[in-house]
């Protein structure tokens, strides 16, 4: 493949990123140069599929889903695609060997939201694998860089890290999702509304998958510990935003943590792998 070819392919992945999350953005900054490319990769890849679902409300959102689907697995099999974003994906995908068995789990959660709103134990669990956790287990397979012994024993805790950012993003945008598109991904708010004591329940579920998930990043290879870190703290400084935030609140507008408070947050995840303190 043309060397230009590529190298734009993943600074429009790159892009994507930037636009759509300055959150993501500032962890990918602080992993290792190495490491940037492949992870706007996957990041520009799960956007776009995102959007597909969430957004684009005035197309048949069933063909354009099947039909990325479809470029996806057209962009692997040939080697190249004229989508940009898809272009990259492919071509992170074959170096580091990323299973099909994740790719297919994450396009099948993305087909549940166009037709299920409603999820239960079960199903919230499957769901949240796919959209969140095999996500996860994507980048983990860059960070471990085809060290599949280091990948195994890394796996349930990147697993818990997806679970806990998903679970974050579930609460925050619970006035969207349930107002705007008409689901609900937790369990308990089927049958209790938020409440002091169900947003109690919620947000001690998602501290538990954090705790668990610490030990994991503890492990990480020096070029992407800082940067995992990052999106750690920063999603743990939602936590605690919302947990002293009113239920009314929470469903009224969404929870947001200001540039001045990332760039701390930034600072405090070098220090700390810096110094050894994590």
């Amino acid at each position: 493949m043309n060397n230009l070819y590529r190298e734009v392919s993943f600074r429009c992945s790159k892009m994507v990123t930037n636009k759509y999350s300055t959150s993501f953005s500032f962890g990918v900054k602080m992993l290792h140069r190495s490491l940037q490319d492949p992870i706007y990769s996957i990041y520009g890849f799960v956007r776009l599929a995102d959007e597909i679902v969430d957004t684009f409300h005035e197309f048949d959102k069933n063909t354009l889903l099947h039909r990325f689907e479809e470029d996806y697995y057209h962009a692997l099999n040939d080697g190249i695609s004229l989508n940009l974003v898809l272009n990259a994906f492919q071509h992170t995908v074959k170096k580091y060997a990323i299973d099909d068995e994740l790719v297919k789990a994450f396009l099948h959660s993305m087909k549940s939201d166009i037709s299920k709103k409603e999820f239960n134990d079960e199903e919230i669990k499957q769901y949240i694998y796919g959209s969140a956790d095999v996500v996860g287990l994507m980048c983990l397979k860059v960070f471990t860089g085809g060290n599949q012994v280091n990948y195994e024993k890394l796996r349930p805790y990147a697993m818990k890290l997806g679970s806990a950012f998903q679970k974050v993003n579930f609460l925050r945008d619970l006035n969207q999702d349930r107002n705007c598109l008409k689901r609900i991904y937790f369990p308990v708010l089927l049958e209790k509304p938020l409440n002091p004591e169900t947003k109690k329940q919620i947000i001690d579920d998602i501290e538990s998958d954090f705790l668990d998930a610490l030990q994991g990043i503890r492990m990480l290879p020096a070029t992407s510990k800082t940067g995992v870190y990052t999106a750690y703290l920063y999603y743990l400084a939602l936590t605690r935003k919302l947990r002293k935030t009113s239920a009314t609140d929470i469903i009224s507008a969404r929870i947001r943590i200001s540039d001045a408070k990332k760039l701390i947050l930034l600072a405090k995840a070098w220090l700390s792998v810096r110094c050894c303190i994590i």
